[in-house]
């Protein structure tokens, strides 16, 4: 809530009367025009990570009598070493129930190693099991860059496939190359160029879970879609003027680490599965990894790199699933069921966070990097600083006045309209034990799949507090979560905030609860509703927070999205049980809804 320029004392946003038996909310509130946000934040990181990870893959085969035979391939995870991340795999192991009739091994042209193996007449079921043990290491060090100008002029026979256009990655397209030139037309190193492309597309585009194609193109049209998305339209923008990108496919891990900044700590998590991201190619580092979905040259070290290409239609090696009928049978598709464990044996994070350019709208992370590099081409002017009037001089400055916000009694204004806010966008009753039943299935073919499960355990010794920002007034009636039921006892409630100087603020009223035997237990997500209608709550325009508590034993999940869809870059928070402070910031977005009734 802005305070008037005479300090005047500015009236909470909802205030508390009871009229009969019945708990009231009425707002008496200035009129608020144009409240800024900050929405986004680059931050600069610099330290390491090192960690020792035992992992492990299950695949469970499903199959029928009309299979005649069942081909199942892996790509073996090697050794990879950048200016930036490391990787060393020990102690592989393949193993299988019942074991494969034969098995063959080759090496693709993108230096793949991959291992085929083959069932005749297989079982019923099939059980694979591929594990080892990954080493991985971050190093964040002020980056130099190199004496590379750009465009490049030098590039080594065997990076040069890398340039080509693809299906996926059309950097041949007219409009990627337009936009390329422009994003990079008045830099001269390679560096500041491949920055200037990460971060538009870390800027134009939106994460969802399973958009409608995969491809660089669609991306660029629509500015959404998942990690395939990203790293298809970054490839296609850094190939389209020179620079050479190839794509990786890898797995990762779900455990959480934290950037302290200040008092207050970036968590950063990742949903544990398969995952897409870039390395790009610098004539004296090497190949650098860069995730377009938010970190610039480098990723954390809960990635593991498996396999390599040009795009994702290539790099289906991994876990792909081939059969063959038997002759005349009717035709079958295997049912494949496919889980990943982790446990991280030793895991050092000594990481340090120093606020950078704020006028980047998403939450985007970077080693510090000792060059200047203007950005102002990646990032779009917001609508009211693409013209400004010119500026007077103090002789044409009239002296400035003290002007009133009006007063405005919201709870006089008639709420018919019907009204729905939030992050709205999720996989409802999507059963993640079997991803590939959602994937697109080719001829007796299933590839590899990115549809993972990106959730919180959110009834257990943390809470999670979560922000919505209202631009009108309105009539609350329900908060809705994406929830998945998994079990136990107990009650379920949701606590409303008003903000205090970016935090939650003290419980201010809370919704009615909701026993754990009402919500749905079958898979997947659901939306659940909490009641507010009884407490009669008018909001006026402002930043509120909610967050979920809850008593007894219940096992819940709230699902989330990558990145912040919706709101800003500190809007989603959390602390232990029994703490004050929501000084963890979460890198990314709950999925909820605000319904009520807004004024005509």
């Amino acid at each position: 809530m802005k305070k008037n320029t005479a300090n005047r004392e500015v009236p909470s946003r909802f205030t508390c009367h009871r009229e009969g038996n019945i708990l009231l909310w009425s707002v008496v509130s200035w009129l608020l025009v144009g409240f800024s946000i900050a929405s986004g934040q680059q931050i600069w990181v610099s330290g390491q990570q090192k960690s020792t990870i035992q992992y492990r893959m299950e695949q469970e085969i499903t199959t029928s009598e009309g299979i005649k035979e069942l081909v199942v391939s892996f790509v073996v995870p090697s050794d990879f070493s950048s200016f930036t991340y490391r990787q060393r795999i020990h102690d592989l192991k393949f193993n299988f129930s019942p074991q494969p009739t034969h098995r063959e091994e080759k090496t693709d042209k993108r230096g793949n190693n991959v291992q085929i193996y083959y069932w005749e007449s297989p079982a019923t079921q099939i059980r694979a099991i591929v594990s080892f043990q990954a080493s991985t290491q971050v190093n964040l060090n002020p980056i130099t860059p190199g004496s590379a100008h750009f465009p490049l002029k030098e590039i080594p026979e065997d990076v040069r496939d890398y340039l080509l256009p693809t299906e996926q990655v059309q950097s041949n397209h007219p409009a990627i190359q337009e936009k390329a030139q422009e994003l990079t037309s008045d830099v001269t190193t390679l560096h500041a160029a491949t920055m200037r492309i990460l971060t538009w597309v870390a800027q134009h585009m939106h994460y969802v879970l399973v958009p409608e194609q995969y491809d660089a193109l669609y991306a660029f049209n629509t500015g959404k879609g998942n990690c395939q998305n990203y790293s298809h339209l970054a490839a296609a923008l850094l190939r389209a003027v020179g620079i050479p990108a190839r794509i990786v496919n890898g797995i990762t891990l779900n455990k959480p680490y934290d950037i302290p900044l200040g008092e207050s700590a970036y968590q950063f998590k990742m949903a544990q599965g398969r995952h897409s991201w870039i390395e790009v190619y610098f004539p004296e580092e090497g190949w650098l990894p860069f995730d377009p979905q938010q970190t610039e040259f480098f990723v954390s070290n809960r990635y593991l790199r498996i396999e390599v290409g040009v795009d994702n239609n290539e790099t289906v090696q991994d876990g792909l699933v081939r059969w063959r009928q038997s002759h005349g049978s009717e035709p079958q598709t295997p049912k494949l069921e496919e889980a990943f464990i982790s446990e991280f044996l030793n895991d050092e994070v000594a990481f340090q966070g120093k606020l950078g350019d704020a006028s980047i709208e998403k939450l985007l992370l970077s080693p510090p990097i000792q060059e200047k590099l203007p950005l102002a081409a990646a990032i779009p002017p917001k609508p009211d600083e693409e013209e400004q009037p010119p500026e007077k001089s103090a002789e044409e400055t009239p002296p400035e006045t003290e002007e009133m916000p009006e007063e405005v009694d919201y709870t006089t204004l008639n709420y018919e309209e019907p009204f729905l806010y939030g992050n709205l966008d999720f996989p409802e009753n999507v059963n993640f034990a079997f991803p590939r039943e959602t994937s697109q299935l080719t001829k007796n073919k299933l590839t590899r799949t990115f549809l993972v499960e990106t959730a919180e355990y959110v009834t257990g010794n943390h809470q999670y507090a979560q922000v919505f920002i209202l631009e009108e007034p309105i009539r609350l009636e329900f908060i809705g979560l994406a929830l998945h039921n998994f079990g136990g006892s107990g009650r379920l409630w949701l606590e409303l905030c008003e903000d205090n100087n970016g935090h939650p603020g003290p419980p201010a009223v809370r919704s009615k609860p909701v026993h754990l035997s009402e919500l749905h237990s079958g898979q997947g997500y659901r939306w659940v509703d909490f009641d507010f209608r009884k407490e009669g709550i008018i909001l006026s325009p402002g930043k509120y927070w909610f967050f979920l508590n809850f008593d007894g034993g219940p096992i819940v999940n709230w699902f989330y999205s990558y990145g912040k869809p919706v709101g800003p870059s500190d809007g989603t928070r959390s602390r232990k049980l029994g703490e004050r402070e929501w000084n963890t910031i979460l890198s990314y977005e709950f999925n909820y809804r605000v319904v009520g009734k807004a004024s005509k």
